[in-house]
């Protein structure tokens, strides 16, 4: 089984573990590293081996607080990288965590869920 891969949060980046043995992919904090590129080439390697051989089932954790348009950019193509796995009969969820208030938040998970051919689960934290 592949290993996992963890991220360790920093001010400027988001903490990253997606952990198959265990079914726990999360992503959290906050996103604007100064080369978003550089950043998640690691994390698409990693999701490249990773839908080679799939968990049956893999829910994908967002609990972003702030992201800049080139994350934004960059979780897209993350995303788009775990549709394959869906369009080859995996199950793919994403599970779009935001504070009460924060429409921000809320209306990225929702253009994500527009433009993307899995399905989100919009959660407003408690």
């Amino acid at each position: 089984m592949l290993a996992k891969i963890e991220i360790e949060e920093t001010r400027d980046t988001p903490f990253i573990i997606f952990d198959p043995e265990n079914n726990h992919f999360t992503i959290s904090g906050n996103s604007l590293p100064e080369d978003a590129t550089r950043f998640f080439t690691p994390v698409f390697e990693w999701v490249e081996e990773y839908i080679q051989n799939p968990n049956n089932s893999t829910h994908i954790n967002c609990e972003l607080e702030y992201f800049n348009s080139s994350s934004a950019k960059m979780l897209y193509e993350l995303f788009f990288q775990f549709q394959e796995l869906s369009k080859k009969g995996f199950e793919v969820k994403v599970l779009w965590h935001y504070e009460p208030g924060d429409k921000l938040i809320e209306e990225k998970g929702s253009e994500f869920q527009t433009v993307l051919d899995i399905p989100f689960e919009m959660i407003e934290k408690e």
